[in-house]
């Protein structure tokens, strides 16, 4: 059943559906899952990612769906909403349907923004587990990203207290001589918290720390995060974590965490997030929930491992990449898909008329505040002057081979005029188009969307990447510029010009991936030009190394990796009621 979202709370409609949420045994039966596949945690439960591939390893893939949106305002334009919606439409079609998002950080769902649960009749259940904190993998990963750090803070410590001679009869350990000035990792935490990202440590005498300059981040930034995003199994996870660069010696030779020998117990802590927490909609699709990656800085999408075990065990598997089609799907496109060998079916454009309206000039979009009356009235010109960032959009997935499928995400302020004119300009370029009101009436308001996505899934399509493992640095961020964002070309910083050289001629980074750092506010570097701008250039003032994920992070702008929780933060209204134990004020 549909609940009535225009007058309910997301809390209150999760609070109705989770009366009837199925148990961990009533989705191992459903499922089809071996006894030893599940791992109950409360009323959620992890599946044993090992286990269910080795046995379904032979059952060829089901479909596989990628959902992605246009340049969005600042509030986001719901690709969370209508990933859940499709699988609800796809279910009510009665096809074997599940999927793969993303978990919350608690910056944002303590912040402005709220948590990413997907909204009205289309959301996560449990909301309240969902939003605070799941099964504890960003707890595990903070302690194993700060154990990186308290391992190296400690060495820095130890080899100012003591002589070579000591280092070894002591220790056993060689002397790392790390450069204080050149230290690449920080501290972590899952909370926006502005008045940390530049802080000094170790103060006091000689046993209480090496001082220095240091930083957090939040959790979600972690090189860590960014690993398990695509890690294929606990090897890959192990080997990775060994070779992130902590920092660097005095003679700029990069310190790894395996130099600390700290990897391994960083795997440690590390060893169960691998196995994916299975969550469902509203409507009880079942949808796991792994990783949570940075979306500027990495990848920005739910797990390859996610994606892999849904493709087995549905026919049709959702996945969600983060931000607009620039960022979240070129990163899928041509980092993701790279990384896991498998080739998507079809792609679906997020659109929503608030958005196109902001594209097409409409007043500036502010969280927090309510909307100007442009974005609820009728706007026929708005609409049609925005249409330029959708029609941009489609042209980005097309060059993937892809011809994707444009669903305008509908809220009940509207009109039919206004959809009638988007669908007109989403077919004339090419695309797929179905209006959707999975929001307001869940899977029955997403039947026209399903449909669509199950006639794109049954055209083949010729999936091919932009620019092959063997281009240059520098190639491939002029030719995503160009390509991708629209841009006339590049210019590089000195400073990031001599180290993209450098990194082209070092062998060792020729197969890591190319990880755009960038706003998603624009298609530029500038967050407050919108539409489709023309005759630009892109700027990359540096380029991040993230050796144990592979990743070279060119950077277009400054993007800050410790966010700042605003003026009216959405921890105001939680509560909990002490007499059942229950949490409100959740988005």
């Amino acid at each position: 059943m549909a609940y009535d979202a225009v007058n309910m709370a997301d809390w209150q409609i999760s609070e109705a559906a989770e009366k009837n949420m199925p148990t961990p045994e009533e989705w191992q039966e459903k499922l089809g899952l071996q006894k030893d596949e599940m791992l109950p945690m409360g009323r959620l439960a992890k599946l044993d990612f090992l286990k269910i591939i080795d046995r379904l390893k032979d059952r060829p893939d089901g479909k596989y769906i990628e959902v992605t949106a246009i340049t969005p305002t600042p509030l986001g334009e719901g690709k969370s909403t209508t990933s859940c919606g499709l699988m609800e439409g796809l279910g009510k079609r009665g096809v074997s349907v599940g999927g793969a998002l993303r978990q919350p950080s608690g910056g944002p769902t303590m912040n402005v923004k709220g948590t990413a649960a997907g909204g009205g009749n289309s959301l996560l259940i449990p909301m309240t587990e969902f939003s605070l904190g799941l099964t504890g993998d960003i707890n595990d990963i903070m302690n194993a990203h700060n154990l990186a750090m308290v391992a190296m803070t400690a060495r820095m410590q130890h080899e100012r207290n003591y002589n070579d001679e000591q280092l070894k009869r002591l220790t056993g350990m060689r002397r790392l001589d790390i450069d204080p000035t050149r230290v690449e990792m920080g501290w972590i935490m899952d909370f926006c918290a502005q008045s940390l990202r530049n802080i000094v440590i170790g103060l006091g005498g000689r046993q209480d720390g090496y001082t220095m300059q240091s930083k957090f981040g939040i959790a979600v930034g972690s090189e860590c995060m960014a690993i398990l995003a695509v890690i294929r199994d606990l090897a890959d996870l192990k080997a990775r974590l060994n070779n992130i660069t902590v920092a660097f010696d005095k003679s700029g030779k990069p310190v790894t965490t395996g130099d600390l020998e700290v990897g391994n117990a960083m795997t440690a802590f590390m060893r169960n997030t691998i196995n994916p927490t299975l969550m469902c909609t509203a409507e009880y699709n079942p949808c796991m929930v792994h990783a949570g990656p940075f979306a500027n800085i990495a990848v920005g999408q739910s797990s390859i491992i996610a994606d892999r075990v849904g493709l087995k065990l549905f026919d049709y598997h959702v996945t969600e990449s983060g931000f607009a089609a620039d960022i979240g799907f070129e990163k899928f496109w041509n980092v993701k898909c790279r990384f896991s060998g498998l080739k998507p079916h079809v792609s679906v454009l997020t659109t929503t008329i608030r958005a196109l309206k902001m594209h097409g000039g409409g007043p500036k979009v502010v969280p927090g505040i309510a909307l100007p009356e442009a974005y609820t009235k009728e706007n026929l010109a708005l609409v049609e002057k925005g249409c330029e960032n959708m029609i941009h959009m489609i042209g980005v997935i097309r060059k993937s081979g892809i011809n994707p499928v444009v669903c305008i995400n509908r809220f009940y302020t509207d009109t039919d005029a206004e959809c009638a004119l988007v669908r007109k300009a989403a077919e004339a370029a090419g695309a797929r188009c179905a209006e959707s009101k999975h929001w307001e009436k869940g899977g029955e308001g997403a039947l026209e969307f399903a449909d669509a996505v199950i006639d794109a899934c049954n055209e083949e399509n010729e999936f091919k990447f932009l620019y092959p493992t063997e281009m240059k640095l520098r190639e491939r961020v002029n030719m995503i510029a160009k390509e991708v964002y629209g841009a006339d070309g590049v210019a590089w910083a000195p400073e990031a010009e001599a180290k993209a050289k450098m990194l082209e001629s070092d062998p060792k980074y020729a197969d890591f991936a190319t990880m755009m750092v960038k706003t998603h506010l624009s298609l530029s570097h500038d967050p407050t030009i919108k539409g489709v701008p023309k005759g630009w250039t892109l700027p990359i003032r540096d380029v991040l190394i993230y050796s144990g994920a592979k990743f070279l992070c060119p950077c277009a702008g400054t993007i800050s990796l410790m966010p700042g929780t605003g003026s009216n933060p959405a921890f105001r209204r939680i509560d909990v009621d002490t007499t059942t134990g229950k949490v409100s004020g959740l988005f």
